[in-house]
């Protein structure tokens, strides 16, 4: 399942055996890359809240090897300038942000399974994004890329306005307790700003399974002007749009999904 609830601290390396304190060998390159991707700091101007927490997690050692091994091949670095879709993928083709992708699961099915479009995934936690830079690599998805920074700022400083086919917010953290509602990642200011950078046609994709974010959800898209419910209130989850374990579980024990499709209006 697809949430930003589960973070990791910036570098946090796996134990070798027979020293159990001691970190597993990491390049200075890679070291520096995870540094500053997990830090996401504020480029010049930023003042929003951030919907994500770096705290204490787990990496394997296989996640920590695809970062080694593979982050310059399949990564893009953050930088304050526009992206140039067509030379990161070596193609044109419509382009489809994920914002949050997690383990990466869905992310390489939605790839697979779509091979003419590009798909940019966004995510700032180091377990995450080596576990995705593993599956592209052993799944050989040439059309999958990854930054690992805050996603605010990203959309803000490298997408062009008018430029994405589509975005996708799956299962984002719901911060559940009311007073930490303000982090939560669906709000009016920032979905205006992912509208301004979706093409007249294009769509946003978002899915949760904490009903109260997806009323929340509902009524910020529905108040976007830029933005037009493709169904009366919460769509059906399209066919593109794989169940993980996660949900499919959720959904034997009777738990609610939400999926809501909005297009971008001319």
């Amino acid at each position: 399942m697809t949430t930003n609830s589960s973070a990791n601290p910036p570098v946090n390396t796996p134990a070798t055996p027979g020293n159990p304190d001691a970190p597993a060998p990491v390049s200075p390159q890679t070291e520096a890359a995870l540094a500053s991707a997990a830090h996401a700091p504020n480029s010049p101007g930023a003042t929003h809240i951030r919907s994500f927490v770096h705290r204490r997690g787990h990496i394997t050692q296989g996640q920590l090897a695809a970062l080694e091994q593979l982050l310059g091949k399949w990564s893009i670095p953050y930088a304050a300038r526009r992206l140039d879709p067509a030379a990161a993928f070596g193609r044109e083709a419509p382009t489809v942000l994920e914002i949050g992708f997690g383990m990466g699961e869905t992310t390489e099915k939605i790839a697979l399974a779509r091979p003419g479009d590009n798909f940019l995934g966004v995510e700032v936690f180091n377990a995450g994004v080596g576990s995705l830079l593993r599956r592209i690599e052993d799944s050989s998805i040439p059309n999958l890329r990854i930054i690992q920074h805050d996603a605010v700022e990203v959309v803000r400083d490298m997408i062009a306005p008018d430029s994405l086919a589509g975005v996708h917010i799956y299962f984002p953290d719901p911060w559940p307790k009311k007073r930490h509602h303000k982090r939560r990642l669906v709000q009016p200011p920032f979905i205006a700003l992912l509208a301004s950078r979706i093409a007249p046609g294009g769509y946003i994709h978002c899915a949760t399974d904490w009903e109260d974010y997806a009323v929340q959800m509902l009524d910020v898209l529905g108040n976007e002007p830029q933005l037009k419910n493709t169904s009366d209130g919460y769509a059906p989850r399209p066919d593109y749009r794989p169940l993980t374990k996660f949900e499919t579980r959720g959904l034997r024990l009777g738990h609610g999904v939400w999926d809501l499709i909005f297009k971008r209006v001319a």
